[in-house]
């Protein structure tokens, strides 16, 4: 995997976390009905700060960490069977019908720093630490590999499909209606599960290859 292979691959399971209903998406689309368009790219400001001091906390905080053969493989393993346990999720929430975009809180609240609450509710998020702790920890393991410039362009990757998801979002709702309807979302949710899946098997077999090569 090169330099665009870590961009892409960063890029699309970025939406594994984006895509799936939150406190995240409650809060932007209620942002969006009072603020605008502008609601979802302030509380995605918000979440990727967040994010960078994660990624640099991991990446050089923990960069002999890495080097081990034996952590990298059960940090690889960890990382696809979380992946797999998300693209999962994904494909039956799209087969099952069981996600919606009209059933996230929308009510109307005092007025409130979105860039602040961006960051908090991902905090605050269980999901959230849990896929930093496997996938993402995984994923940075192996943008590090190529140095600065592979960092570099997995946070962006990352961060574009928060940035791309939450402000086709914001832009929807701030015009009093969805572009998106429920039934696109879902497709949507189902492919990009199967996506999901397929990078899934990819970590667990190259994590189980440093392990017991």
């Amino acid at each position: 995997m090169g330099l665009w292979g870590i961009f892409i691959s960063a890029f699309l399971i970025g939406f594994s976390g984006a895509m799936m209903p939150g406190p995240m998406l409650g809060v932007t689309i209620d942002g969006s009905i009072r603020k605008g368009f502008i609601a979802g790219p302030l509380v995605v400001l918000g979440h990727g700060l967040l994010e960078l001091a994660l990624v640099i906390v991991m990446a050089f905080g923990l960069k002999d960490f890495f080097l081990d053969p034996t952590v990298s493989g059960v940090i690889g393993l960890a990382g696809g069977v979380f992946l797999a346990w998300m693209g999962y999720g994904m494909i039956k929430s799209g087969i099952t019908r069981s996600v919606s975009l009209e059933n996230q809180d929308a009510r109307k609240r005092g007025d409130k720093n979105l860039v602040l609450a961006g960051a908090l509710v991902s905090a605050a998020n269980p999901y959230f630490i849990l896929w930093w702790a496997s996938t993402g920890m995984e994923s940075i393991r192996r943008s590090y590999a190529f140095g600065l410039a592979g960092l570099l362009l997995f946070f962006i990757g990352h961060i574009l499909s928060d940035l791309t998801w939450y402000s086709a979002v914001s832009t929807a709702f701030s015009r009093g209606k969805r572009l998106i309807s429920d039934t696109a979302y879902r497709w949507l949710i189902l492919v990009l599960g199967v996506f999901i899946s397929c990078f899934a098997v990819y970590f667990i077999i190259s994590g189980w290859r440093m392990l017991f090569a």
